[in-house]
């Protein structure tokens, strides 16, 4: 089977058309601000991968053939792999509230609107402020007559840019009053993106800064269970899908570049081969990964063993990338230019929410047989 075929071929089954789609344009298009990707993406039915079948258009996809579908959007355009992932996260975070088994409450209604009305979610959750924990907002959310009252800025916001104020929604993570039934606790917030008081701004590839200014959300926006008041999160399980589709998806980029050199026949055979072996290695502990999560395993060893293979896989592209780009220095300049992009961005997979230097201390304090935390 020769190199991201059976990746390749694993869109093909899920997502007809896509990858056609995406390889027919240039890459730097696919990369730009005007991207192409993202309706694409939408169109091939993408917002629903992890969508359970039992809802219309739901694909109900596994996790390891969504870590391929990453994978292969990240070779083709790694910004939308990224951007997406956190679509699934959304999707993967409320599917584990057992919804399939509840299809009238609001929650799953929300999610089956995903897939049914091709509804995307730009999510912000990681902030860019020294010292603050992946759950800890600087958005402020208070109770009103009107409803909820948010406040703040976040960033980045994957696919903020691109949604569609007529059916796509922004997700944010609030903080509760720290007075009363509450008591300082996060939420979730479902925001329309013509709602008035948001706005949206910064450059980049579908990564945006997100301003609330007393932005009023319904109470059915702001919860992420069946109760009728917002509640601690129970994001575990959709963060073990998010450390795995981000590595499969920064993986695909690097995968390009490695692509790339399994092409050129100028590279001597052994310098291919050993680009081949680290990238695919890498990939067979992802998908070890993903064979737990289909397994059903507890969720807190797997979410351990997710950060380990991201944070393996980091540095395997620290080791990968640097070697591709330099066995492709004697390309031309439009091919230069996607080199030093796709290079540049698999540095991006060490940001990632939570970052490494986060989880030193309580991924030990887990070693050592205590509960696994999320700095």
């Amino acid at each position: 089977m020769r190199f991201l075929e059976r990746e390749r071929a694993t869109v093909a089954k899920l997502l007809p058309g896509l990858d056609e789609s995406l390889r027919a344009a240039p890459l730097m298009e696919l990369e730009g601000p005007d991207t192409p990707g993202i309706q694409l993406f939408r169109d091939s039915g993408g917002s629903g991968l992890l969508v359970p079948s039992g809802f219309t258009r739901g694909l109900g996809a596994t996790a390891l053939d969504a870590l391929r579908v990453q994978r292969a959007l990240g070779s083709r355009t790694p910004s939308l792999a990224v951007a997406t992932t956190w679509h699934h996260f959304w999707v993967a975070t409320l599917v584990d509230l057992d919804i399939a088994n509840n299809p009238s409450t609001i929650t799953a209604r929300k999610v089956a609107s995903a897939a049914y009305d091709e509804r995307l979610v730009a999510f912000c959750l990681a902030e860019e402020r020294p010292g603050a924990g992946m759950l800890s907002s600087s958005l402020t959310a208070m109770y009103t007559d009107d409803g909820w009252l948010i406040n703040g800025v976040t960033r980045p916001c994957s696919l903020a840019r691109s949604l569609d104020p007529s059916c796509d929604w922004l997700a944010v993570m609030v903080t509760l009053p720290s007075d009363g039934e509450y008591d300082g606790a996060a939420a979730m917030a479902l925001v329309s993106p013509d709602a008035e008081g948001l706005s949206v701004s910064g450059a980049g590839a579908e990564s945006e800064q997100a301003t609330l200014d007393n932005v009023v959300v319904d109470w059915t926006d702001l919860m992420i269970d069946n109760h009728d008041v917002p509640v601690d999160i129970p994001l575990t399980a959709g963060f073990v899908w998010f450390q795995l589709l981000m590595t499969g998806s920064y993986l695909g980029a690097a995968s390009a570049l490695v692509e790339r050199v399994l092409l050129n026949d100028q590279v001597p055979e052994s310098e291919r081969v050993r680009l081949l072996v680290e990238a695919e290695l890498a990939m067979s502990a992802a998908e070890g990964v993903a064979s737990r999560i289909d397994a059903g395993d507890p969720a807190e060893s797997t979410l351990a063993d997710a950060l380990y293979v991201r944070y393996g896989v980091q540095d395997t592209l620290a080791r990968i990338v640097p070697r591709a780009v330099d066995l492709l220095g004697h390309l031309g300049s439009t091919a230069s230019d996607e080199v030093a992009h796709l290079a540049t961005f698999t540095n991006g997979l060490a940001q990632q929410p939570p970052t490494q230097s986060q989880m030193a201390g309580p991924l030990a304090a887990y070693l050592a047989g205590g509960p696994l935390t999320l700095a």
